[in-house]
């Protein structure tokens, strides 16, 4: 999942529990999420499991979200402009990789590997391909496999 630096900081070091997207979102419980941090750190950076995920109106959400989302109230309110519902992923064990995988080790892994531009599901070639690469891509591997996702 693609994250703004700044969040992906926050969501790794406990402080922010909620990720807010502006498209439905179904990520089921207990699935893990590998972040990947968007310019300019531009790398994958740590994992974080899925909660649960609750889809409302954005004057329903902001409460239940306020405290966790990270984000002001101005800028939740920014942010679900023109939006009739918005996803909350309500997150928790998250995890630093040991180092950051940069988006050009992951190129060089996956010469098909994109960014994605809100999530995207990584398949076991791609994932060994960047555990061959790089020592933190081989954790995020191994992450993968102990979660029964590979």
């Amino acid at each position: 999942m693609s994250i703004h630096p700044r969040f992906a900081s926050a969501t790794l070091d406990g402080t922010k529990t909620v990720e807010l997207r502006r498209r439905r979102v179904a990520f089921p419980p207990g699935a893990l999420v590998v972040l990947y941090a968007s310019a300019p750190e531009m790398a994958l950076v740590g994992t974080v499991r899925v909660d649960t995920v609750v889809t409302a109106e954005p004057g329903h959400l902001w409460e239940s979200v306020a405290a966790r989302s990270g984000i002001t109230r101005r800028e939740y309110d920014q942010y679900a402009t023109g939006v009739g519902a918005l996803s909350a992923l309500f997150l928790d064990t998250p995890r630093k990789l040991p180092a950051p995988v940069p988006l050009t080790t992951l190129r060089r892994a996956c010469s098909s590997f994109t960014v994605p531009q809100s999530y995207r599901y990584f398949n076991v070639e791609e994932l060994k391909s960047i555990a061959s690469a790089d020592a933190a891509g081989a954790e995020l591997l191994q992450r993968v496999i102990d979660s029964g996702s590979a």
